[in-house]
């Protein structure tokens, strides 16, 4: 397709995004064996514990001080869709919800009109080392639904598609959809993906909204499938050595905003490629954000301040702005109405 790539950019901390998302970022820490608390088995020094963001021996403990993650914040006005490729998340919130969740899981949270979470990256293997993968997404919540219940919902490795489509030659691209699904022809018809929660943008059928990641062979060739006019797509090009979209050579670490409307040609180079794709209508509202507050408005940012001074969003029912789960803890979800859930 003439004209496929609009715009190509580099992918810095956070990866730059098109409406209806508002950030993204990569994570991948190749973290040591724990110790006794799940922080990591290895000295501290020469990190600026609370604010460590600098890789150093290939890990970063980001805002924890004893276990690495990000220790109890709030967000209002937007959703967060944490997809865990490697290693373990710890959730907690302000509602008395708990999870741990990782290796191939997705966590869906609506902030809407406020919620405070801690995400914790307990290193369980004593022996061994814990990598962690992970790309943290904000998508954001028309007027209408910034100020739903908060809600979260887990999508588990198992109930999450993947499908494989071969080439003329063999060569395989496997597609996993976190959300949205491909229809055309010429591919079938891939099983749907477990809903998002219900106030969410991409609940509505309208929003063409589609999370995806992407694994190509060497020298694999894929058809990325037309989305709707007028909505934002964009592709990043994370791991890998070369890739050719209609034609033209990408190298990894870029990010390419691309025309929707049609069929975009991509031919891998002689290493396996990675790479995740974010598209959606855009919402198309106006967009105030401040910190973790995401709104219409000044005076609306100025209230969710005012609200979360005087109410915590519900407080904080944990012993620590940190807490992590029992070591042998495994998979599992357990939703502010008390119900429970663990993956197959």
């Amino acid at each position: 397709m003439a004209d496929a790539i609009i715009r190509e950019f580099t992918l810095g901390f956070p990866w730059e995004t098109q409406d209806p998302f508002l950030f993204c970022v990569y994570h991948r820490d190749d973290y040591p064996a724990g110790n006794p608390d799940m922080g990591p088995a290895a000295s501290l020094e020469g990190r600026t514990l609370g604010n460590d963001f600098v890789v150093k021996d290939g890990w970063r403990m980001y805002h924890g001080r004893k276990v690495p993650g990000f220790p109890a914040h709030p967000h209002r006005g937007f959703e967060t869709v944490t997809i865990v490729r490697s290693g373990f998340i710890d959730h907690c919130d302000s509602l008395g919800a708990a999870a741990r969740f990782g290796q191939g899981d997705t966590q869906w949270l609506t902030a809407g009109r406020g919620v405070v979470h801690s995400e914790i990256f307990p290193l369980r293997n004593r022996d061994t080392g814990n990598p962690l993968e992970l790309f943290q997404i904000w998508l954001n919540l028309p007027k209408a639904d910034k100020m739903a219940e908060p809600y979260f919902t887990m999508l588990w490795a198992g109930d999450i598609p993947t499908s494989v489509f071969q080439d003329e030659t063999g060569n395989k691209t496997e597609v996993t959809f976190i959300a949205g699904a491909i229809d055309r022809e010429n591919n079938g018809k891939p099983p749907l993906p477990p809903p998002p929660p219900p106030n969410s943008w991409a609940a509505r059928p309208e929003s063409d909204l589609a999370i995806w990641t992407l694994r190509m062979d060497p020298h694999a060739g894929w058809r990325l499938p037309p989305a709707r006019s007028g909505t934002n797509r964009t592709l990043y090009f994370f791991s890998g050595k070369s890739l050719h979209v209609e034609g033209t050579e990408v190298t990894p670490g870029r990010g390419l905003e691309l025309r929707a409307d049609g069929e975009i040609n991509l031919t891998n180079g002689p290493e396996t490629a990675e790479l995740l794709l974010l598209q959606g209508r855009p919402i198309g509202e106006p967009v105030e954000q401040y910190g973790p507050f995401v709104m219409n408005t000044r005076e609306e940012i100025q209230q969710a301040y005012q609200d979360y001074q005087r109410t915590q969003f519900g407080g904080w029912p944990w012993p620590s702005d940190a807490p992590v789960h029992p070591r042998e803890a495994g998979r599992f979800a357990r939703h502010a109405d008390g119900h429970e859930e663990r993956p197959e």
